[in-house]
């Protein structure tokens, strides 16, 4: 600079030119490099967002800047089966998994925006419903956010410009949309995707009156929402809290839905797999789903005011508890072989009305057989049924002869007139067999309450047998199942052999 400054002020003219362009080019090259790392920089993004979960990771910051990503399996098992819903694999889709898992976000906010933009699919329409329209107000605010933001449309903005943004619904310039709507009011417009997310509410599934109106909301209006009714796809993703809720419909009714359920301590017995190739990882009974975010202590210490049913909901996504309140599963051992010498046996039965009617769940007959060998009562067969009149007395009198006389057959007499009678012409079906009709008195609790003292003192067995496992999911879940014609006989097998008669305060 002392030497430039010392020359002569005719040579300074010559060079100042000189200096400039040098200077222009200089700051031309910097600008080259920085706009060739910025394209390598997004190169890089746009690589890592080709699947779903990778755009998670990217576009975490843009939704909450404020909190560290947390990831976890769960994340890529949700992800993998909504990318088969975009590829084509699937079209219903019914995801289980408990409460903090991000699964509106991932599943209402950052999969609708990536198919916009890594997909290449802008111009899909979304309906996003939840119970409350508040949470369907939230996601669609997210979404909108995401889609508008600096991030997002640096990188995909070529494709997806927003021509409407409100909260509830806003569009772009491909004709996509997405619509937030409560699900109570899910009865107009159509999307290429309906995505149901929570559609009870924790108070509202223990009501008769409001899950009935949802599952009829759900089986009435969800259906016609679809653009196209062969491709276009429903995703319904909830915690468990009424085995009549919305996902025990889907189940119950076999709608086609693949099934991902995800509990929050893994038991072996359910462990999920689905279609498309994925198998849950977990190999240990009680092993945790997101320990990075939910570690143990922290699961034990929100069993507490939650409560067993609660638990077995929204945790472990089985709405009845695996130990349900009257029967334990650990108190019934399951043996191979009955004792040489049995004193007494009985088969119960609980008859249920009729066959089952489209889109019905009618109740059960159940059979049950039970022996009674040193102070103990073994449960060695279970018949269950749904059958219409005539086929349930060909069932009756059928199995009377396959147990043999020395079998005693215990039935139920329903209240009324009409109970008397159809009591008599069962009897008058079984005659000579040892037959026995019991009216129905107290309440199912009641009627169970020594059947569960005996179970809880180690003096109920069961034969191994394929009933096993329905015979235990069942009674472990009384009171809080959707059937309990399995129960009844149980119990009235258990009093038969014990008391000879209903159980009552006075002879027990």
């Amino acid at each position: 600079m002392t030497d430039l400054l010392s020359l002569p002020i005719e040579v300074k003219r010559e060079l100042l030119p000189l200096l400039e362009e040098k200077a222009r080019r200089d700051e031309l090259k910097a600008l080259q490099a920085e706009r060739q790392r910025r394209h390598d920089n997004a190169e890089s993004i746009r690589t890592r967002c080709r699947t779903l979960s990778g755009f998670v990771q990217e576009a975490w910051h843009v939704l909450e800047p404020s909190n560290a990503y947390i990831h976890g399996w769960h994340v890529d098992a949700i992800a993998e089966h909504l990318e088969a819903i975009t590829h084509g694999q699937i079209n219903r889709l019914l995801i289980n998994i408990p409460p903090g898992t991000m699964k509106s976000l991932l599943t209402g906010v950052f999969w609708p925006a990536w198919e916009w933009g890594p997909m290449g699919r802008p111009s899909t329409r979304i309906i996003g419903s939840s119970y409350s329209e508040d949470y369907a107000k939230r996601d669609n605010r997210r979404m909108r956010d995401l889609v508008s933001s600096e991030w997002y449309q640096a990188l995909w903005g070529d494709q997806v410009q927003l021509v409407r943004a409100g909260e509830m619904s806003f569009s772009n310039t491909a004709t996509g949309f997405r619509q937030g709507i409560p699900f109570s009011r899910l009865t107009g417009g159509r999307a290429d995707r309906v995505i149901i997310d929570d559609p009870h509410s924790v108070d509202g599934a223990d009501s008769d009156t409001e899950r009935g109106s949802t599952i009829r909301t759900f089986r009435e209006s969800v259906p016609t929402r679809l653009n196209n009714p062969e491709k276009s796809a429903i995703v319904v993703i909830m915690q468990r809290l009424h085995e009549q809720d919305v996902s025990g419909t889907i189940l119950a009714l076999h709608l086609g839905y693949e099934h991902l359920m995800l509990p929050m301590e893994f038991e072996p017995e359910r462990a999920c797999a689905t279609s498309i190739g994925f198998k849950d990882p977990r190999s240990t009974d009680g092993e945790l789903l997101f320990p990075e975010r939910f570690p143990r202590d922290v699961v034990e210490r929100d069993k507490v005011p939650m409560g067993s049913y609660a638990v077995a909901g929204q945790f472990q996504q089985r709405p009845a508890p695996r130990s349900g309140g009257m029967f334990q599963r650990g108190d019934f051992e399951v043996v191979g072989s009955l004792p040489a010498k049995v004193r007494r046996r009985v088969r119960a039965w609980d008859f249920a009305a009729s066959k089952p009617k489209a889109g019905k769940q009618p109740d059960w007959t159940v059979g049950l057989r039970m022996a009674f060998a040193d102070g103990v009562f073994y449960v060695d067969d279970v018949l269950r049924g749904r059958w219409s009149a005539s086929e349930v007395e060909k069932t009756l009198k059928n199995t009377a002869s396959q147990d043999g006389l020395n079998v005693t057959i215990r039935m139920p007499q329903d209240p009324g007139a009409a109970g008397k009678a159809d009591a008599e012409t069962k009897v008058k079906l079984l005659a000579g067999y040892a037959a026995v009709v019991k009216p129905i008195t107290g309440d199912k609790a009641t009627r169970a309450r020594p059947a569960s003292a005996q179970a809880e003192a180690g003096n109920v067995k069961l034969l191994r047998g394929p009933w096993n496992e329905a015979f235990l999911d069942e009674v472990c879940g009384f009171p809080n199942v959707m059937f309990d014609d399995q129960v009844d006989a149980f119990a009235d097998a258990l009093n038969e052999l014990a008391l000879g008669s209903s159980y009552s305060w006075d002879n027990f």
